[in-house]
């Protein structure tokens, strides 16, 4: 007997918009998130461009003695959350606080403010760092401030899986529920990494695309031409609950969270095992969990990149679960618009997943130009396109071998399943 979990709210902090409906109409249209850098000078830098959050005011939604006190990131989360908390139609109260949770991951937390005060410790000195530097940069102060912002007392946690953290956020909150440890959960990530020494550490890596034309152009998942991602900040968030939860409230369901996969490849820190082995592993495992047959997949958000060895390794996982049916189901990587938002990207792309259900519709793979080889599959090349889609799957990948799937069904009341 398996708990239903489903999503009734969402919430979002692009570079494609600053709500959930602006990121997807963005998305739809094939917009390009990216531009130059104006956080700080870049001009010392081989990368100067990123998909960056534009016209968020922290001031004015939190007022400016609450914002002075979150990092970005944390600003970005809670924003996400209470968007989704609204679009939910979610009353919080004594009755139900103590069972609705949080799980908000972050791939990195509150860099800009250790970076900050890294720089007042070195020229001003000890004393002069801020008294808020810890709570400001801790990776679960994230998930701790939308607890006291809205009042929620239930399971509260921050997942870091790097890249693959939004989506394990969003397939941890949903087991907390089907274990029965709260009735509802606020699920998603938020990062805010355009910052010197991150873009600096990946830039070195080899990791960033140093693209020399239009930053626009830049992200390129599955392109022949691709030459690595581009950096992305903002944050979105999933109301999920028990579908017993929702009937009960007379939510609106717009989707249902029917699998979740999570594995680790073993194999090297920061690159992909390029067989996509644990990938594959990952997908089957969402597959098994849905009770679904990979023939029943209608769309797949990929993790898609833009580096050359994630999306060969990405492809050959497809191939390796879908078989011959690899070249059939439509895909897209939605980073070649929103950048790669690390710990917040999985969230952002469950959330369009939902969209996708809702809508029939599917976003773009933007920027592709020359076909790989060894990326030979249908994504979605340039133009949103219609599709009839019950099943959908989202793929996140990360550093350290994480691997995180999750998919989300057309919701229907009758499916076999016990409430």
């Amino acid at each position: 007997m398996r708990k239903r979990v489903v999503v009734t709210g969402l919430g979002c902090v692009s570079p494609l918009g600053n709500d959930a409906p602006t990121t997807w109409q963005n998305a739809l249209r094939g917009h390009s998130g990216v531009d130059w850098i104006t956080h700080y000078d870049a001009s010392q830098y081989k990368t100067r461009f990123a998909a960056q959050v534009k016209d968020f005011d922290g001031q004015a939604l939190f007022g400016s003695r609450e914002a002075r006190r979150m990092d970005r990131f944390t600003q970005f989360g809670l924003a996400a959350a209470m968007q989704a908390v609204y679009d939910s139609g979610l009353v919080i109260g004594d009755a139900n606080r103590d069972r609705i949770g949080v799980v908000i991951g972050t791939g990195i937390g509150g860099l800009s403010t250790l970076f900050e005060q890294m720089q007042v410790f070195t020229e001003r000195g000890p004393m002069r760092v801020s008294p808020f530097l810890v709570p400001m940069m801790l990776p679960d102060t994230g998930a701790g401030t939308i607890a006291i912002h809205l009042g929620v007392r239930g399971p509260n946690l921050a997942v870091v899986t790097a890249c693959a953290t939004g989506t394990n956020a969003v397939g941890e909150a949903a087991e907390i529920i089907r274990r029965g440890h709260a009735d509802i959960m606020l699920a998603g990530g938020s990062e805010a990494a355009i910052v010197p020494i991150a873009m600096a550490g990946l830039s070195v890596m080899g990791a960033l695309s140093a693209y020399s034309g239009d930053p626009q152009r830049a992200s390129r998942p599955f392109d022949l031409q691709r030459d690595g991602f581009v950096m992305g900040e903002g944050a979105a968030v999933l109301v999920l609950e028990s579908l017993e939860s929702a009937t009960q409230r007379g939510a609106a369901v717009l989707a249902e969270l029917s699998g979740y996969g999570v594995t680790n490849d073993a194999y090297h820190i920061s690159a992909p095992a390029e067989n996509g082995a644990g990938a594959a592993r990952c997908m089957q495992m969402a597959l098994d969990e849905a009770r679904l047959t990979a023939g029943q997949i209608d769309y797949i958000n990929a993790h898609g990149t833009s580096t050359p060895l994630n999306d060969k390794s990405e492809t050959a996982a497809i191939k390796t679960v879908f078989g011959d049916r690899a070249h059939q189901v439509a895909i897209s990587s939605t980073k070649s618009m929103t950048g790669h938002l690390l710990g917040a990207s999985g969230a952002v792309e469950a959330l369009l997943c939902v969209k996708v259900l809702q809508n029939q519709v599917i976003p773009p793979t933007i920027n592709y130009e020359n076909p790989d080889p060894e990326c030979d599959l249908d994504y979605t090349p340039n133009a949103a396109r219609q599709l009839k889609a019950r099943h959908v799957m989202s793929n996140s990948f990360g550093f350290g071998g994480h691997n995180a799937t999750i998919i989300l069904s057309s919701f229907e009341l009758s499916s076999g399943q016990a409430i």
